[in-house]
């Protein structure tokens, strides 16, 4: 093309730095043309280093939280809690020693002899709280409030009021408290953590270490988390900070819903808290805040979970559902023809993953419905109907149990086995009941039974269950008993007296 300008400009008479500036012109203007197309060669390719580098660093955290912060922050709220206990001799072994250790007994008899002069010592705690009514109403952790003789709440306009606990749930470890405010306050929506994901982006707002409403973010790290907390775990993990201070405070999502109420981290570790999903509190709350407890579905069944070599060695195709390692006496279960090795497939129609998917279903059915429970026996399902009973709460339980050892006049409180207990004290689970509690001045206690003590025999007959130790007790003569115990490396007969 340069070459039949040249020609045409030399038929046309122009010089040569005419003819320069020409083609000078020519090469901009197709560069000016060029950069106008879409080129889709390999240079510019979709899926090139440079352009993955550029989607993969787009910043995908929301500009700022500072509008949310500020229309939520006022829905929280700073309680401080007033704990008294009295303070004896023995209560003041130090917190690093081990009762059973080998130094165990001298300070607990060196204590003993010291004059028991009981005194109350007062203790200051604190934690966080959302407000979920207009009249007062607020939602925080059972660990917050529990003994407290006296609560206050502060609100972020720095009013402060002093709260009535209008009930607790130790199993869910939540707390609904009550304040008589002047004026209806802001309270915050409660959401649905079902709708939740891993990677969508909370915002926790708390008084961690008493810095009053601390804004912290971060994303949901993972969900259905079981950590011990209690029978009913299933917590949301998250990565924004969460401190002692925070308990009891809400997380909420990106709408400003409450999604979680934060109640646990991990001393040592890093971005890594734990909320009660809202969906879990907000079935409780109305009963909390009328009942004071929480009314849950009793099944009376002892549950472990099928490991590998259980579910080999009951022959089983797979590990869904709960085996029964033992069933309580005259409970729903019993009742129902619910055995000892059974293992629970289904509880009214629905499907059994494992023992603590059981232990929810059961307690979130209505007490006194009638269900079908299906189990797997000998290789062959069989269903079971059943009345749902009522789960007694847990001071009537201790109560019950203390007023059956009284009647026994021999004076200890026993407890079933748990697989964690069995493996602590190097026993089967089908060996032995624990003596949890000693009444003062009773047989036992003269006899020397000791709370921690494994009972492994009654009258020289092997006890595995609570039932068993009740049969023999049944049979035992009335003015004596001979019982064998477990207790560290070694095992004792004690006889016991009236």
């Amino acid at each position: 093309m340069f070459h039949q300008m040249k020609h045409l400009l030399s038929h046309t008479g122009l010089g040569k730095r005419t003819l320069v500036v020409t083609a000078l012109s020519f090469f901009l203007m197709g560069l000016v043309i060029a950069s106008s197309f879409q080129w889709t060669g390999s240079a510019v390719a979709g899926n090139t280093p440079t352009e993955r580098s550029a989607i993969t660093t787009m910043p995908m955290r929301p500009p700022s939280f500072a509008d949310l912060a500020k229309q939520l922050s006022p829905t929280v709220v700073n309680i401080k809690v007033t704990q008294v206990q009295n303070v004896s001799g023995l209560e003041q072994l130090p917190q690093q020693l081990d009762p059973d250790g080998p130094f165990g007994e001298f300070f607990k008899r060196f204590f003993k002899d010291m004059p028991q002069h009981p005194h109350r010592r007062q203790q200051q705690g604190a934690g966080s709280g959302v407000i979920i009514s207009e009249d007062g109403y607020i939602v925080s952790n059972n660990h917050v409030v529990e003994n407290a003789e006296a609560v206050t709440v502060t609100l972020a306009d720095q009013q402060e009021y002093e709260a009535k606990i209008m009930g607790r749930d130790p199993k869910t470890d939540l707390a609904v408290l009550k304040i008589e405010p002047k004026s209806a306050l802001p309270a915050a929506m409660l959401g649905n953590s079902d709708d939740l994901n891993v990677g969508d982006w909370v915002l926790a707002i708390g008084n961690p270490f008493g810095l009053h409403h601390t804004v912290t973010s971060g994303i949901v790290s993972a969900k259905g988390r079981v950590i011990g907390a209690g029978p009913y775990d299933d917590f949301i993990q998250t990565d924004a900070s969460i401190n002692p201070g925070n308990s009891g405070g809400p997380l909420f999502n990106m709408n400003g819903d409450v999604v979680g109420i934060n109640t646990a981290i991990i001393p040592n570790g890093q971005g890594i808290g734990f909320a009660i999903p809202v969906n879990t509190a907000k079935p409780l709350i109305p009963q909390l805040m009328s009942d004071g407890t929480v009314t849950r579905g009793f099944l009376g069944v002892n549950i472990q979970t099928l490991t590998p070599e259980l579910a080999a060695a009951l022959k089983l195709q797979d590990r869904h559902g709960a085996l029964v390692s033992d069933v309580m006496p005259d409970s729903p279960a019993e009742q129902a023809g619910i055995r000892r090795g059974d293992v629970i497939l289904t509880f009214n129609d629905k499907k059994i993953e494992d023992p603590r998917d059981l232990a929810a279903t059961v307690a979130d059915t209505p007490v006194g419905e009638d269900v079908n429970v299906l189990v797997l026996r000998d290789g062959k399902q069989t269903s079971l109907p059943l009345t749902v009973g009522k789960m007694m709460p847990e001071g009537d339980a201790e109560k019950s149990q203390s007023q059956q050892a009284e009647r026994s006049k021999w004076g200890f409180r026993l407890q079933e086995m748990t697989p964690e207990m069995a493996r602590k004290y190097g026993l089967s689970e089908d060996q032995g009941v624990r003596v949890v509690a000693v009444q003062p001045d009773s047989p036992a206690a003269q006899a020397g039974v000791r709370p921690g003590d494994i009972l492994l025999q009654v009258n020289q007959k092997p006890v595995q269950s609570l039932q068993d130790v009740q049969d023999a007790l049944a049979q035992a003569d009335e003015e004596a008993l001979l019982i064998l115990v477990k207790r560290h490396a070694g095992s004792l007969f004690i006889a016991l007296a009236k």
